[in-house]
């Protein structure tokens, strides 16, 4: 009986060594296999290859809505559809810290092509146009103009104020 219960014991702990806990540490964002207009989520490595270890239910923030997630393979599809071509900012926290992606996702003739965008080119891009307004103040009127168009495209796909300063601010803490 002492025999079976330290075989026992024995399975247990050495189950419990060999057992790891699969964490996403990046991610790679694209159109849905049965292309419906639904992106889907891949686990990856460092090097941008997939993982396909991953399975489970993992908490993503989508836009700003909590949303769990469940993992086949690496792999899971975003419940919800794309009516028209705008800007996602995906967001996974875990352990090792926080890993999140802004996205354009264009849609034509039905198709999705997710293009990701460092956060700091769009701090960077009204910073310019700024600095070459007060260099050249002839600019003024024209980059006001850009200024305000580049605002309302924004905005008008989806990327609003809370979301393009919290894409901002996770870019920079993951920087540095």
């Amino acid at each position: 009986m002492k025999t079976i219960f330290y075989c026992l014991l024995l399975s247990l702990i050495s189950l419990s060594v060999f057992a790891q806990k699969s964490d996403i540490n990046n991610f790679i964002v694209k159109e849905s296999l049965l292309k419906n207009s639904k992106l889907a989520i891949i686990a990856a490595d460092s090097l941008e290859q997939p993982v396909e270890t991953i399975n489970g239910l993992y908490t993503f923030t989508v836009s700003g809505f909590t949303q769990q997630l469940k993992f086949n393979d690496g792999v899971a599809i975003l419940p919800m559809q794309l009516d028209k071509s705008s800007f996602v900012y995906i967001k996974h926290q875990n352990d090792a810290g926080t890993h999140s992606k802004l996205l354009y996702i264009y849609k034509k003739d039905g198709s999705l092509n997710p293009f990701t965008i460092n956060s700091l080119w769009m701090v960077l891009f009204p910073l310019i146009l700024i600095f070459l307004a007060f260099a050249f103040r002839k600019l003024i009127i024209i980059v006001v103009i850009i200024l305000l168009v580049y605002i309302y495209f924004n905005h008008s796909n989806g990327l609003h104020l809370s979301t393009f300063f919290e894409s901002i601010f996770d870019s920079l803490k993951g920087a540095f």
